[in-house]
């Protein structure tokens, strides 16, 4: 019952509509890779299936230069502006933002138009508050490991499948 009153305040927070069931309509399984990390399948336009880290503490979507790069070729990320930042361990970044032409959430929920930041190296790849917001209202379950999302049918209507 606890469970039930806390699931119940994440979705009131994130969103002030009346909020039913029939608004859910993406299961998106999560991956527990320790360490209270979460992972989905995901697929970027131009590069290709991904392995995204759930940060609902984000607030861009993070993706490193190596997908950048490949962005680049295909013509899916269009520069944004420059974003600084403070990092996890308190020091401060500026990085690049880019929109994404088109990202898959799990085999259905495709979203389009994503702000992306851009990490140096090889970081991993972060689903963050920028994607996540298109899909609002949503669920981060723990128990299961999931992420339910909402409007995700109508974008993948868009999308053409």
């Amino acid at each position: 019952m606890l469970h039930t009153a806390k699931y119940v305040a994440a979705v009131a927070f994130l969103t002030s509509a009346y909020v039913t069931a029939a608004d859910f309509d993406s299961d998106i399984p999560m991956r527990d890779k320790g360490a209270a990390t979460y992972y989905v399948d995901g697929d970027i336009h131009g590069v290709g299936p991904v392995d995204l880290m759930v940060d609902t503490g984000s607030g861009y979507m993070t993706i490193n230069e190596e997908t950048l790069g490949l962005l680049q070729i295909s013509g899916d990320a269009t520069y944004v502006k420059d974003l600084s930042g403070v990092l996890a361990d308190g020091s401060t970044m500026t990085v690049p933002v880019y929109r994404i032409t088109q990202l898959r959430i799990g085999p259905s929920c495709i979203l389009r138009g994503v702000e992306a930041a851009v990490f140096p190296g090889k970081t991993r790849q972060i689903l963050g508050m920028s994607a996540l917001r298109q899909t609002a209202p949503f669920i981060f379950s723990m128990d299961p490991p999931k992420l339910v999302l909402s409007n995700c049918t109508e974008r993948v209507a868009q999308a053409g499948g």
